[in-house]
């Protein structure tokens, strides 16, 4: 009787947990992302272009773009998207887009240029660089962008209003299958690509398998 009285206790407190869950987080993620863009995007438009200086850094294909288009599509990326965070408006599509400026700028800047192993890798992380690398700030940004594009921008956000106003349904459906598990090693994928390429590519490419694969074979859970 105790034990089921703690279980039904737990499950109360778990389930009120879960609905501010779906408020709270979510927008305090925005909430802290927009900012870090927004002004990383004005610091870029208001001064000088300085691209042209790491122009060899930066990865593929991202090396053949001409400096001053980098620098017009790393500005004003991060300035929209940013906008688009904090408003969660089409926060996924935001999301991966900064994701990817993301891992670029990493590339570019805050990678080490060579490391044997990776423990001498994961000297990088750290907030300043030492010769190793400081990809700390980045990496903690990309985690926080993938919650954005797995569960979206939440309730208190305008694509829920939208998804509302349109007759979607707003419960935010659940599919497991091997479409949904491609799609994670994708999206994971995609920022690896440009700072460990073949790794990126490998996730990459088993995602794509994955998608197709759900064609003949559906797993379950």
């Amino acid at each position: 009787m105790a034990t089921n009285s703690l279980q039904n206790l737990w499950v109360q407190l778990t389930s009120r947990l879960n609905s501010v869950g779906q408020w709270v987080p979510p927008f305090l993620i925005r909430l802290i992302l927009f900012w870090e863009f927004y002004e990383a995007g004005v610091q870029k438009l208001n001064g000088e272009n300085w691209f042209a200086g790491i122009q060899d850094n930066f990865p593929f294909p991202f090396n053949y773009i001409p400096a001053d288009v980098s620098w017009f599509m790393a500005a004003w990326g991060e300035y929209i998207f940013a906008i688009l965070l904090l408003l969660g408006l089409f926060t996924r599509f935001a999301a991966v887009s900064l994701l990817v400026i993301t891992a670029v700028a990493t590339a570019a800047v805050h990678w080490p240029e060579s490391y044997s192993s990776l423990s001498q890798l994961w000297e990088g992380y750290a907030i300043s660089n030492k010769g190793a690398g400081n990809f700390k700030l980045p990496l903690l940004f990309a985690i926080l962008l993938l919650p954005l594009i797995f569960s979206g921008g939440g309730k208190f956000s305008l694509d829920h209003v939208l998804t509302h106003f349109t007759g979607g349904d707003t419960k935010h459906p659940i599919t497991s299958d091997f479409i949904s598990k491609g799609l994670g090693l994708v999206v994971i994928g995609l920022p690896l690509f440009f700072v460990m390429q073949s790794l990126g590519i490998a996730l990459i490419v088993v995602g794509v398998i994955l998608i197709v694969a759900d064609r003949f074979i559906t797993p379950a859970g």
